[in-house]
């Protein structure tokens, strides 16, 4: 989904991860607020939505220091990449590639082979240039909290491990986004059951 590969050393300076706890939450919260709201001036009940219950939220860190954050909806046949937000000082960096790359790899390990992003028409440029994209053609731009959008088409490419209905149920149970690592109901399985009780 990227133009271009992640620059050398960009894993090593930032990592990104689904938001699974409170803390991660409000870490993405909090980037959103100082970037929409204080940059943007965005009021508050226009960027927190209503919408971000039902969502998967990423945070990229440099280090430990969350520096950035998407929000990612999930519709039949697409996901919707909505409210990226990296903090100035991060800018320029790769903590957006890395962001990215992170977050389209959970699309793509769904099983998701579109996705469709509502940017900033004044940021197609730099959108063009992270992403093998298109904007979606025949549609009419529109306007929300003063500024111009436009949408935005990202194919994505089929995952060499989707997950599918029939996939592992520990697998398809573990957290979010760490479905190769053992959670902690992989641990409860080896306990003996009583074949009585109902599941």
């Amino acid at each position: 989904m990227l133009a271009k590969p992640l620059p050398p050393g960009a894993l090593d300076a930032f990592s990104a991860r689904p938001a699974r706890t409170l803390e991660d939450y409000q870490q993405a919260m909090a980037i959103r607020a100082a970037v929409y709201m204080a940059e943007q001036d965005c009021p508050y009940d226009e960027e927190y939505d209503g919408n971000d219950f039902t969502a998967t939220h990423m945070v990229v860190y440099s280090g430990v220091r969350p520096v950035g954050t998407i929000r990612v909806r999930w519709f039949s046949g697409f996901a919707k990449v909505e409210r990226t937000s990296i903090l100035p000082a991060f800018r320029g960096t790769p903590a957006l590639k890395v962001l990215l790359a992170e977050t389209f790899e959970i699309i793509a390990r769904k099983g998701y082979r579109l996705a469709l992003a509502q940017i900033q028409a004044r940021l197609w440029p730099t959108w063009d240039r992270v992403f093998r994209c298109r904007l979606v053609s025949g549609r009419p731009g529109f306007a929300f909290s003063g500024f111009d959008y436009a949408e935005m088409e990202i194919p994505v490419a089929r995952h060499p491990e989707v997950l599918s209905v029939r996939a592992d149920p520990l697998l398809v149970i573990r957290p979010e986004g760490a479905w190769d690592e053992p959670g902690v109901l992989d641990r409860s399985a080896g306990r003996p059951t009583d074949g009585a009780q109902a599941a």
